[in-house]
């Protein structure tokens, strides 16, 4: 009788599917996992999409996890087309991203779920973000500024104690990557993830084009997410230089009017560029130079990422 009661309620909950893309990560995946394993959440699926790793990835998490359903994309489609594609296989009436450098509290779900069925109008929820290896650290409590004219957003929180300031439960301006909830309905309005952003600023895309749809995007804090990336070490790679300089040009290009963008390149081109050449020669990194420049040049050209051009940058 326990089993068909649990049943019954477990059916009238929402399904959430979570989706995590890996790619020549296995072990960060698998430590994923394992969180997921212990969530209090009782109707979902798990789906991993590996982006064509040969580091023996899928055949480690098939061993490891064999009941969690794994795709194999057959070459890097970046973090777009990964998530688009667990998307794209979920069934679920929520698709959950989920970084998978991260790790979850237990509960992490339900408050988020019982947020977004409150209110028809509320499109995604994103997590408290805070860091792994400081937990006492907010990495996101909410979106912040979005200034398109420089292409530059803010955080939230960020780097701030999490004592208890950022306790409520507010609507927001952006959702964060490593961990956002949407509605399937919502996604089917305003589209899968935008695959020519391939990494970085494709949320920052979906929150813009989610709200301009009339939904609202809220942050939840019951809801906690462990997120390791570090505090301290810049994620000074080329693809990451180059990626962040075209996608943000792009993102400029696709969300202002005339005005607004031709602003944008100006600074980019007069204040931007100074400055970060300046940093970069100053390393003497000039391999982050060059995809500084080509991450323009890219961007003002409308490209696509090419993989075997770009990719090994990583």
């Amino acid at each position: 009788m326990k089993y068909t009661v649990n049943k019954m309620i477990e059916n009238r909950l929402p399904k959430v599917s979570i989706i995590l893309v890996n790619w020549m990560q296995a072990a960060l995946t698998a430590s994923c996992l394992k969180s997921l394993n212990q969530i209090s959440y009782p109707n979902t699926e798990i789906i991993v999409v590996d982006n064509g790793s040969c580091d023996g990835s899928v055949e480690r998490l098939r061993a490891e996890f064999p009941e969690i359903r794994i795709i194999e994309n057959g070459r890097n489609l970046g973090y777009t087309g990964g998530n688009n594609a667990g998307m794209l296989a979920a069934t679920g009436n929520y698709f959950l991203l989920l970084n998978n450098d991260t790790e979850v509290a237990p509960d992490f779900i339900d408050p988020m779920i019982h947020l977004a069925e409150s209110d028809t109008e509320i499109g995604a929820v994103s997590p408290k973000i805070v860091y792994y290896d400081h937990p006492d650290t907010i990495q996101y409590a909410g979106g912040g500024k979005i200034d398109l004219t420089r292409g530059r957003i803010s955080w939230r929180g960020w780097m701030q104690k999490d004592d208890g300031r950022f306790g409520e439960a507010v609507e927001t301006t952006l959702l964060h990557g490593a961990a956002l909830l949407v509605k399937r309905c919502v996604v089917e309005k305003v589209g899968l993830l935008n695959e020519h952003f391939f990494a970085y600023y494709e949320e920052i895309d979906w929150s813009l084009s989610i709200r301009k749809l009339g939904y609202s995007i809220y942050f939840m804090p019951k809801s906690l997410v462990l997120h390791k990336e570090s505090m301290t070490v810049k994620k000074d790679n080329p693809l990451r230089v180059f990626l962040m300089n075209r996608n943000r040009i792009y993102l400029s290009r696709i969300h202002t009017g005339f005005w607004q963008h031709l602003f944008f390149i100006h600074y980019l081109l007069g204040v931007s560029l100074s400055i970060n050449l300046i940093r970069f020669l100053s390393k003497k990194r000039i391999d982050l130079v060059m995809a500084y420049c080509k991450g323009i040049i890219a961007g003002f050209r409308n490209r696509d990422i090419q993989s075997k051009k770009y990719l090994k940058w990583r």
